[in-house]
């Protein structure tokens, strides 16, 4: 997988090196998409995933990665060859998709930036490996085995490494945390909806710091 380009503020070799939790973030008006993400940059998350679930997505990242330097912006529900080409011409520094298809796959790895595409079952762990993908996003884990899932993994593939999405909370984030093939956990709690809405950013970013300090 190619490595994250670097940025003043926050650069790894890989994006599940960048920050101990990855905001999954769903932007319904663009206009919010900068102070959003330099809430989260203050709190201590630069990895920020912006989600390709509504029209304002692809600006927000344009705007982020435009507007908040320190910030590692990437697109998320990445489902299609054309979403990956979307994202990258907007600012995208990296891609995260809930499953994958030989053709996404084929488009994510040409389009030069960080990827993780979503994997639920040990045949797809075990396939991507054979594509010479290692890094991967977990999705749906609680619904797919959770935490006790991915550590059963961990023997018999050890080279494989996740991202965890899909159930995470304060709660559980740290029993993923703990397991060796595990990098980053996904999750949007930093980002409650009525904070949002009242641009309460003072809050998302004490969240965010709080999050940020779950290692």
């Amino acid at each position: 997988m190619p490595t994250v380009p670097a940025a003043p503020a926050a650069s790894a070799a890989s994006v599940l090196d960048l920050a101990p939790v990855v905001p999954v973030v769903v932007v319904d008006d663009a206009a919010d998409a900068v102070p959003l993400a330099r809430a989260l940059v203050a709190g201590g998350l630069p990895a920020i995933e912006v989600t390709l679930r509504t029209p304002a997505a692809l600006d927000a990242i344009r705007a982020i990665a435009a507007e908040v330097p320190d910030a590692v912006v990437g697109a998320g529900t990445v489902i299609s060859p054309a979403n990956v080409a979307d994202s990258v011409a907007a600012g995208a520094r990296f891609l995260v998709s809930p499953g994958w298809t030989d053709a996404l796959l084929v488009a994510m790895k040409g389009s030069g930036v960080p990827f993780l595409p979503g994997v639920s079952t040990t045949s797809e762990v075990v396939a991507l490996l054979e594509r010479g993908v290692s890094e991967m996003k977990f999705f749906p884990a609680e619904a797919a085995g959770g935490a006790a899932y991915l550590k059963s993994l961990a023997g018999p593939l050890p080279q494989a490494r996740f991202c965890p999405t899909g159930g995470i909370s304060p709660a559980n984030a740290p029993s993923y945390l703990a397991l060796k093939n595990v990098g980053c956990v996904g999750g949007s709690w930093m980002l409650p909806a009525d904070a949002v809405a009242a641009k309460d950013w003072a809050r998302v970013e004490s969240l965010a710091r709080e999050a940020s300090g779950l290692v």
